[in-house]
């Protein structure tokens, strides 16, 4: 071996010191032991073991799934198993029907046997035959060539030239048969690993990093069925394991279902489908999907679940603008038409009928059930016929935009704005009562139809809406005359206008919508959660919250609020209740709701003002320390000194200044309060500006009008 240069580096493995400072040296058999585990443990000795164990699996299984090809290609192996199938799925005419498939099967290989064992004697007669046509044939041939040549031995030439050919063919063979031989079974060998391959049959932990992916693998019977057989479910992998590879036979048909794919499976005998329910997130593993891509649900087939897996990443995407946003010319009708809310997971639009039903919506803080409340709302403005009676339990300018649409808008967290809100309550409950006794005394035989409400303003649609009603719940305030405002007993007056609301309101079009968080029994209570007939969830923390959301039915049928993750599902509501269109056998349906923000839901409000007359609102807004804003004079210190500011900006300023009063305001607001004092925004180089001149003017007129005004007698 030549010696190392100094200075220069060859490839090897470091390793360990074996010995240290001061101690003998270590036995021979201790450093050997060491030196294995090093190089046993080292990247290039694993990754030999994976290519070496890869590729032996691949030709082992390809040999396999060949052998197993072969066999049931000559045997009735395949009909079998399927007759075992459809017995264990209980399919018993499918079972008949492959017990006529293998009866015709046995019936054409006896008759290629019997036609295999009188082969012999009819070759034996063709080739005799066949010589002496082809014999005859070439000496008639060669008489031709004799006549032609006037040349006697021409008559053999055809014969001699036909054993030539076949003396040159043997040589050719001869040459050839030893390569084949030892070329042969290589080349089987090569066939059975490109199958193994392809089906990539080797352990996982010994696939390339990219093939070890298989998120975006598509979702087949057998990937199914094995997800299925490794869930855990002893008698369901007794099963399968009885029905060999037709195990995707319990399947139905895998159809495409949106931006995933849709399987019913019946489930052999024995197994439950509480049992597939209780282990989604490890079926959704199996399935190499995160637990929020597999939905199951329980269809109206007995011993079925129904399986939706959504394609990897898919539910990520965000979907598509409301129609609210998109159709400026959009019109909606209580009576006939259905709310645009969003799509369920097959992609399909999901829309919800409103008309004389109770609604409710929870879930946890800050996943968009106020932005998903009010995208109905601002749906059903679009219906001037439908008064709104509205109260904002937090009070940040979430339902600003219906100053101007509701009769009553409440704006605030305190006592005093849940006892405004009470007090509407009473007075919707008031009207209901006034109502049935209108609808008594005019003899309708079907309660208040579409003409009515139409046509005789004493029965027009009234929906009341409480965001935030946890707020109410849990209020401690007491009335003069005791009773508590909040609470969940008969003393307390909000939870008996609610539920006095929801026994009778919807027969003469007196609805109520709340809109709560974190329900439990507290803020939420038995009865009015049970009292609305559509029950809609974002996401929540327990299995027990979401059965209070949504209840028991939705729940054992499959709806999963709380499988939902918290911040990345943002407005993906669960809806169970009426109202809503469901597939037969299902109590829920999951709904990705459209986004609506602040400054397209103004102006949505503005296009549903436009179509109503004016409406005086009735407002109660939270403020600063207890003292009513100044919107004006707000707007003047905004403006500072500068002559003219951009209205975007002064909407920037206003809300750095009180962002609890401006945070949510619009250009439409700004507007409606400048051009209200006369000094409304103009263009200036071609963008929208406010003159402080015309606001100085305008606060100075309004001094001046409050000043001159006489005083009043109550004074």
């Amino acid at each position: 071996m030549d010696a190392v240069p100094p200075g220069e580096a060859i490839e090897g493995i470091v390793l360990p010191s074996l010995d240290r400072p001061g101690l003998p040296a270590a036995p021979v058999w201790v450093r050997g032991r060491r030196a294995v585990r090093v190089l046993l443990a080292h990247d290039r000795t694993r990754t030999t073991a994976q290519l070496t164990v890869r590729h032996s699996a691949y030709v082992l299984a390809g040999g396999t799934i060949l052998a197993r090809r072969a066999w049931d290609g000559r045997s009735t192996a395949r009909y079998e198993r399927m007759m075992r199938t459809a017995e264990a799925a209980g399919q018993h005419e499918v079972a008949l029907e492959w017990e006529m498939r293998a009866a015709a099967f046995r019936s054409a290989r006896h008759q290629r046997r019997m036609d295999l064992l009188r082969a012999p004697q009819h070759l034996a007669k063709s080739a005799a035959v066949g010589t002496a046509a082809t014999t005859g044939g070439l000496l008639l041939l060669g008489v031709a060539l004799a006549i032609a040549e006037k040349n006697i031995a021409d008559v053999v030439a055809p014969v001699m030239t036909v054993i030539e050919v076949i003396r040159w063919a043997v040589v050719f063979v001869s040459i050839v048969w030893g390569p084949l031989l030892a070329v042969g079974p290589w080349l089987g060998l090569l066939g059975m690993w490109a199958v193994g391959r392809q089906r990539q049959a080797a352990p996982a932990w010994t696939l390339p990093a990219a093939d070890r992916s298989t998120s975006d693998a598509p979702i087949t019977p057998s990937v199914v069925v094995t997800a299925l057989r490794d869930l855990g479910v002893a008698q369901l992998r007794a099963a399968i394991r009885e029905m060999g590879d037709a195990g995707a036979g319990m399947l139905g048909p895998i159809r495409i279902a949106g931006c995933g794919v849709e399987v019913d499976v019946t489930l052999p005998s024995g197994v439950s489908t509480d049992e597939v329910q209780k282990r989604r997130r490890k079926l959704a593993e199996n399935l190499n999907r995160h637990e929020h891509e597999v939905f199951i649900s329980i269809p109206q087939a007995a011993r079925t679940v129904r399986l939706w897996i959504a394609d990897s990443g898919a539910l990520d995407e965000p979907i598509g603008l409301s129609p609210l946003v998109i159709d400026p010319d959009l019109s909606a009708d209580l009576y006939n038409g259905r709310a645009p809310w969003g799509q369920d997971l097959r992609g399909d639009a999901a829309a919800l009928s409103l008309l004389q039903r109770h609604l409710l919506i929870t879930g946890l803080s800050n996943q968009g059930k106020t932005a998903s409340l009010r995208a109905l709302a601002l749906w059903l403005a679009l219906d001037s016929s439908v008064e709104f009676r509205i109260a904002d339990l937090k009070g940040v300018g979430d339902w600003r935009m219906f100053d101007g649409l509701a009769t009553v808008l409440i704006q605030g967290p305190t006592d005093d704005h849940v006892i405004d809100a009470t007090e509407m309550l009473e007075d919707m409950v008031r009207e209901m009562e006034r109502r049935l006794v209108l609808l008594e005394q005019s003899g309708a035989t079907d309660g208040v139809t579409r003409d009515m409400a139409r046509t005789d303003p004493r029965f027009h649609p009234i929906v009341g809406l409480v965001d935030e009603a946890q707020v109410a719940f849990m209020c401690p305030a007491v009335g003069d005359d005791k009773r508590p405002y909040g609470g969940t007993k008969a003393t307390s007056r909000y939870y008996m206008a609610v539920r006095k609301i929801h026994n009778q309101g919807r027969a003469v079009n007196v609805t109520l919508w709340e809109g709560t968080q974190d329900p439990t029994n507290e803020n939420l209570p038995k009865l009015v959660r049970e009292g609305a007939h559509i029950r809609a969830s974002l996401v929540l923390g327990t299995e027990e919250q979401a059965r209070m959301a949504l209840g028991d039915k939705a729940i054992d049928g499959g709806a999963a609020p709380h499988k939902l993750r918290q911040g990345l599902d943002k407005g993906t509501v669960v809806v169970a209740g009426d109202g809503v269109k469901l597939a037969p056998g299902q109590s829920s349906i999951t709904i990705r709701t459209h986004f609506i923000d602040g400054a397209r839901a103004a102006e949505i409000a503005d296009r549903a003002k436009a179509r109503r007359a004016g409406v005086t609102t009735l407002t109660t807004v939270a403020t600063t320390e207890g003292e009513a804003v100044d919107a004006l004079a707000d707007i003047a210190k905004a403006l500072g000194d500068a002559p003219r500011v951009r209205t975007q900006e002064v909407l920037q300023r206003l809300a750095a200044a009180n962002p609890g009063e401006y945070r949510e305001w619009t250009f439409g607001d700004l507007k409606q309060v400048l051009e209200a004092a006369g000094a409304a925004p103009y263009k200036s180089d071609g963008q929208m500006v406010v003159s402080l001149a015309k606001v100085i003017a305008a606060l100075t007129a309004r001094d001046s009008d409050a000043a001159d005004a006489p005083e009043s007698d109550f004074a």
